[in-house]
């Protein structure tokens, strides 16, 4: 695979993670418990971690929050959990950071809305407070425009200036033209007031996949801040998956963008890290990073009657979730690895070559055998009913003797 060629922009640091040019695109989450409640919002966070986020954010919009943020840090950081915590702050951020010193001094980054720190009459010195409070903690501050909550007085003047323009633009070219202005001037001001362009990270998000793309794409000529990715509003299930892959994809593979974040709406019952699995599932799909083994298998077809790859195929994935956590610190580069789990003969010998372990079972009216092979090679025929176990024994065996420095 060719490598993709990263914008060149400042090394943003945001606690021990750093951000920007060729430093890992980083994958980050939000909780969407209420801060003030210790408890809940420690688990989800810790669950987030433990899923791999790398980075958390937590909404904290009053007192109550902004206390149990400071208790929730504490905890994290008196056990030795060092994953960088991010301050998301609308309409009350300045007054919340003032009024409580320690929390401006515990957490790792701010996150502000220029569209929402106030009206026209103190928006700049609201803007400019939180600014002057990350300056004098140290912090790194990332300006987060969003359609949904643009600058009502800035739209309103590039409309007035659009209609007296002798050649005016189009509804959607004037969104675009508001939302980088937002950005980059809010930029301008951050470093105006003293902010240093290596803690300043930069998002505009909208909510339609193809207006994301151009608006990045825009500002990546325009600027070379660090970029945060998102589609903001993605939905939920297999759209906000598919949407949130569709904009993200086009953009990193153009070398736009150094952190990620997919904005999911919760189902009824799904964990929130879903967001952050389909983060690195999307990084590790374009040979980005490396997260867990992937696994190929086939879709299924009239050759393929028995249903037992499909719960193979299930089952391998499963295993080898429940055992990454293991792996990953026993086994360096396990990550990396490439299994193939195959449903008939039509493709199933050749992906199973192609991967370094691979099973290709016999479909519908072959003999019920099933190659497994290694590196190339075909190595052993399975038979029976205790195929599973028996390739679960070859992967184990194949991942020592891989995997282990002798």
């Amino acid at each position: 695979m060719p490598k993709i060629s990263r914008r060149k922009t400042p090394t943003v640091a945001v606690g021990g993670v750093l951000l920007g040019s060729d430093h890992p695109v980083a994958v980050q989450s939000m909780t969407d418990t209420p801060t003030a409640d210790v408890d809940a919002t420690l688990a989800q966070t810790l669950l987030l971690i433990e899923a791999g986020s790398e980075m958390v954010r937590w909404t904290i919009n009053d007192d109550a929050a902004a206390l149990g943020a400071v208790g929730i840090i504490r905890q994290l950081r008196s056990a030795d959990i060092s994953t960088p915590i991010i301050g998301d702050f609308h309409f009350n951020g300045h007054e919340i950071l003032t009024h409580h010193p320690d929390l401006a001094a515990l957490l790792d980054k701010y996150r502000i809305n220029p569209g929402n720190v106030g009206g026209a009459a103190r928006r700049d010195d609201n803007f400019a407070r939180i600014i002057r409070i990350a300056i004098e903690h140290g912090k790194a501050v990332r300006i987060g425009v969003n359609w949904g909550s643009l600058d009502r007085a800035l739209l309103a003047t590039i409309m007035d200036g659009n209609q007296r323009s002798g050649d005016p633009k189009s509804l959607k070219e004037i969104m675009y033209d508001a939302v980088i202005q937002s950005a980059l001037d809010s930029c301008a001001y951050a470093l105006e007031l003293g902010l240093p362009k290596d803690r300043l990270v930069l998002s505009a998000k909208l909510s339609v996949v193809q207006d994301t793309v151009e608006v990045y794409r825009r500002l990546s000529r325009l600027c070379d801040y660090v970029l945060h990715l998102g589609l903001t509003e993605a939905g939920g299930g297999i759209k906000g998956i598919t949407a949130s892959a569709a904009a993200l994809g086009i953009l990193l593979e153009q070398g736009i963008g150094d952190t990620v974040r997919v904005s999911l709406t919760p189902e009824p019952g799904s964990p929130r890290s879903r967001e952050v699995e389909v983060c690195q599932e999307l990084l590790q799909s374009l040979g980005f990073r490396y997260f867990i083994p992937s696994i190929t298998s086939c879709p299924g077809c009239g050759r393929t009657k028995s249903v037992y790859f499909q719960t193979l195929a299930a089952d391998i994935q499963k295993y080898v979730s429940a055992r990454m956590p293991q792996w990953r610190k026993l086994y360096p580069g396990v990550e990396q690895l490439r299994i193939a789990v195959m449903g008939c003969v039509v493709n199933g010998p050749g992906e199973s070559r192609h991967a370094d372990i691979g099973i290709s079972l016999p479909g519908a009216f072959e003999d019920p055998v099933a190659p497994v092979y290694m590196n190339g090679e075909k190595k052993i025929v399975l038979r029976g009913d205790r195929i599973k176990e028996e390739f679960i024994d070859l992967l184990e065996k194949y991942i020592v003797d891989r995997y282990v420095t002798r």
